[in-house]
């Protein structure tokens, strides 16, 4: 099976909280990797999310000690609409 992973970063105005992670984050940009694997027997290729990953502490917090940590994607959806919601 063929998979990739996509990047991107989630900006978040202020400090958060996602299950999985320890306690409130601070305010920052977090690297996000989404795992994806090929939808088989399509005759186009696809592909489906079947993990996504934040890197933690933050960019810029002691950089030196970041881990990769599972969190649910439609949580973190969530969790960036509150964010934006709070800020405006």
């Amino acid at each position: 099976m063929t998979a990739r992973t996509k990047r991107s970063t989630a900006h978040f105005g202020a400090p958060f909280a996602l299950r999985g992670l320890d306690g409130i984050q601070p305010a920052g940009d977090y690297d996000i990797d989404e795992d994806e694997d090929v939808i088989a027997g399509l005759s186009w290729l696809a592909y489906h999310r079947v993990a996504t990953f934040i890197h933690v502490p933050a960019k810029g917090f002691n950089a030196a000690r970041r881990q990769l940590v599972a969190i649910d994607h439609t949580e973190l959806e969530m969790a960036l609409k509150k964010d934006q919601e709070t800020i405006k």
